[in-house]
């Protein structure tokens, strides 16, 4: 029974924390209710001009998915390393499968000219 009071007493710190930080963030923080410049976009401190709601082109997002795509595979690749000794041969078949796999997705990006930045 006296595990279940690590648990609360758990819960009740990590929800304690949370409101702390949101009560330190709201004393911290500048509030100038009556400024006009408050409701204004920005970005590093400097007024946009322009359109602020002007559309990015597609390969920013392109590339975007495309790095998350390798990330995740060098966190793979990082975890597979840690255990490789363990594996036998079935772990190396299936890591060199991942691999051919996505540099086969290169290959065809880098072939349909994904990469080429205009």
């Amino acid at each position: 029974m006296t595990g279940i009071w690590y648990v609360v007493g758990l819960a009740v710190a990590g929800v304690g924390f949370v409101f702390l930080v949101m009560g330190l963030a709201r004393l911290i923080s500048h509030r100038n209710r009556g400024d006009r410049h408050k409701g204004l976009p920005f970005e590093s401190g400097i007024d946009t001009y322009g359109d602020t709601w002007g559309r990015f082109g597609i390969s920013f997002y392109v590339y975007a998915l495309l790095f998350l795509a390798f990330d995740v595979e060098v966190v793979f690749l990082y975890l597979w390393a840690l255990v490789f000794r363990d594996l036998l041969i079935g772990g190396l078949v299936s890591m060199g499968t991942f691999v051919l796999v996505l540099m086969l997705g290169l290959a065809y990006a880098w072939r349909k000219g994904v990469l080429t930045w205009q």
